[in-house]
Order: structure tokens, then C-alpha cells, then sequence
């Protein structure tokens, strides 16, 4: 730990000085708060799944109670979550002015119920649903607490067709406007802080790439070792929960 507490001076003496930081978060943040990843060997959302079936575009729209079925107990997991302090410590970060925004992989929303202001959700969110065939958009969680208790596939309510949540499938775009912007802040700051992201999905992946290309410090608390690690100024291998806590005192100090 006298090595994690010097680590967490150093990531904080970086971020008070920072013109422009960011945060890029993945799974692993979420995780303390009951959100399972999708790729860990014991207990990974993909553990009794093939994602191509279950998951791709293609599928959705060729049998989507399949998609349904395989979601149905990780939605009311996501509906139900609620944000942890590394959550919570991001938004803290933000409102004193030490983080410019938040740049997630993950579709969970907890950063916004934390408080973060400026969210970049690169992968989409449980937000809204979109009808696959006129391209109305309504709120989700309703949608899905129908499905969930009364077994009621999501269905437009204009045309009856079946509505996908704004989740990107495998074989789908990543939001242009949405990636774009990601892409722009990754060569434009000077920190990036990759909070609970083990760096495996591309193209989001590539990010601390092009930061750390274009002269930016690297910041990475991950439980896990990322392919990024040797480019790093800081690197921490502990629970962002326990970590990103101190870490922001240790700013604010």
C-alpha cells in the first residue's frame, strides 16, 4: 500500500496540474456496483453466451427475442445498480474543475446518476430504444421493466415493430458524433485517466494511444495489466472503488 499511497501523490500532482484531463472507464469501474463485465473467465456476461448469436446486429434484427432473452437478467441488473464511490469520486473530480469529461465504455448510465455533467458513452446506453423499422426513439426502462415483468417484447409504439435499445451490437457503428468527439479530446488533452478499463475492445481501445501519441500522461488504475501500461506515467493495479477515492482527496487536499 506505501507504494499505491506514493503512486496516488504522483497521479494527483499530474491531475492538479492538467490543462485538459479525462477519464476513460470501462467495465471495471462498474463492477463494485453488482454490474458483472462481459469478459472475465469466471463470470463474464460472455461465460454462457456467443456473442454473434445473442449480441450481433445481424441477429438482433433476424430473431430479437433472442437478444431479449439473454439480456432479460443483466437489464434488471443495470436497472437496479446504483454508482460506487469511483463513480462518485469522477464527479467530484469534474464539479472542482480537476477533470473535463468522462469518456465510458459502458452502457450502465452510473456515471451521469453520480453527478459526472460531461459523459461521452461511446458503446450507447440503456437511455433510449430506437425502432428498428420507422427509427422512432422512446425511453428504455420502461420498455424493459414490461419485458422484465410482464414478458412483453419491446415494441414501437407507432408501427409495432420491435425497438433496440441504443447499446452498439457487434457489427454496428459506434456513435459518429459521439466517437468523433472522443477521438478529438483524446489528442487535444494532456492527462487521460483510464479508470477500470482492461483496454481489450477496440476501436476505444486505441484512445490512450493516440493521447499518449500526442503528448499526454497516462494515469492507469486497473486490477488487471493493459497493453498501455509500458506507455504510463502512473500505474496502479488495484479496485478503482478504493483507489480513485483517495486519489481525488489527495487532489482536493
Amino acid at each position: 500500500m506505501t507504494n499505491t499511497r506514493s503512486a496516488i501523490r504522483e497521479a494527483a500532482q499530474i491531475l492538479r496540474h492538467a490543462e485538459l484531463a479525462v477519464a476513460l472507464t470501462g467495465a471495471g469501474i462498474s463492477t463494485p456496483s453488482g454490474v458483472p463485465d462481459f469478459r472475465s473467465p469466471h463470470s463474464g456476461v460472455w461465460l454462457n453466451a456467443d456473442p454473434m448469436e445473442v449480441a450481433s446486429l445481424q441477429s438482433f434484427r433476424a430473431r430479437p427475442e433472442l437478444f431479449y432473452e439473454w439480456i432479460k437478467p443483466l437489464a434488471r441488473t443495470l436497472l437496479n445498480a446504483k454508482p460506487n464511490p469511483a463513480h462518485f469520486s469522477l464527479a467530484r473530480l469534474e464539479s472542482a474543475g480537476y477533470l473535463t469529461l468522462v469518456i465510458t465504455q459502458n452502457i450502465d448510465m452510473l456515471h451521469e446518476r453520480a453527478g459526472s455533467a460531461h459523459v461521452l458513452e461511446v458503446h450507447g446506453n440503456l437511455r433510449e430504444a430506437t425502432c428498428i423499422h420507422c427509427y422512432r426513439t422512446q425511453p428504455a426502462p420502461p420498455l424493459l421493466e414490461r419485458w422484465l415483468h410482464d414478458n412483453e417484447m419491446p415494441r414501437c409504439d407507432s408501427c409495432g415493430h420491435v425497438m433496440k435499445p441504443n447499446v452498439i451490437l457487434f457489427g454496428e457503428q459506434l456513435p459518429v458524433r459521439v466517437f468523433t468527439e472522443a477521438k478529438l479530446v483524446a489528442r487535444q488533452c494532456d492527462v487521460m485517466l483510464i479508470a477500470g478499463s482492461s483496454l481489450e475492445v477496440f476501436p476505444v481501445a486505441d484512445l490512450p494511444v493516440v493521447a499518449a501519441d500526442h503528448g499526454a500522461k497516462l494515469i492507469v488504475v486497473n486490477r488487471q495489466p493493459t497493453f498501455v501500461d509500458n506507455r504510463a506515467t502512473i500505474v496502479i493495479n488495484e479496485d478503482v472503488a478504493d483507489v480513485l477515492p483517495m486519489l481525488v482527496d489527495e487532489v482536493l487536499a
